[in-house]
């Protein structure tokens, strides 16, 4: 049963706050980076644990998981910027900007899913069961780190950068205008 006060044929630009959904979506999605980055990575490297020789399946599993969460975060983040340039009157000054940010994170996000992680994994799973594996990182897996790394660090910013424009849009300026 529908709420009084809704139309059966109110559009869902009325029914969501789509500034909001960003809002909150990006502020979850840069927490949930950060935190994976900044205390899981490095409590599993302290702890000794990416030395182990099951490690690069369990770093598959745990990636697996947030780069699904990840693509998800950012397919709404894209949903939300493309409703609010077509509907949200402050946010279509810098329409083109913001779908374009959102359009560079979800390939980021589709890199890391479905060409980093499985070629990290496979480069760092021990297939001989009779040999210890090496200590030692090969070439191509510290050429994918730094892949790894650079990419975050330009996720993690455009991330930033996509809220705060939708921050700054929510706040009443002299020009009632988005920066």
């Amino acid at each position: 049963m529908l709420h009084p006060n809704l139309s059966r044929y109110q559009p869902l630009e009325k029914l969501w706050d789509w500034r909001v959904v960003v809002t909150l979506t990006l502020a979850f999605w840069l927490g949930a980076s950060s935190l994976l980055d900044f205390v899981v990575m490095p409590g599993l490297f302290m702890s000794g644990m990416m030395t182990q020789d099951n490690f690069p399946m369990a770093g598959y599993t745990i990636f697996s998981v947030f780069n699904r969460l990840e693509l998800l975060c950012a397919a709404l983040v894209l949903t939300g910027v493309l409703v609010l340039c077509r509907t949200f009157t402050p946010f279509v000054g810098f329409g083109r900007t913001s779908v374009i940010l959102s359009l560079f994170l979800l390939a980021t996000v589709l890199i890391y899913t479905y060409d980093l992680t499985p070629e990290m994994t496979a480069l760092g799973t021990h297939f001989n069961i009779f040999e210890s594996a090496s200590q030692v990182i090969s070439p191509q897996m510290e050429q994918l780190h730094l892949s790894y790394w650079g990419l975050e660090a330009l996720k993690l910013l455009l991330e930033g950068i996509l809220l705060t424009m939708c921050v700054r849009c929510g706040q009443p300026t002299i020009l009632n205008e988005c920066p």
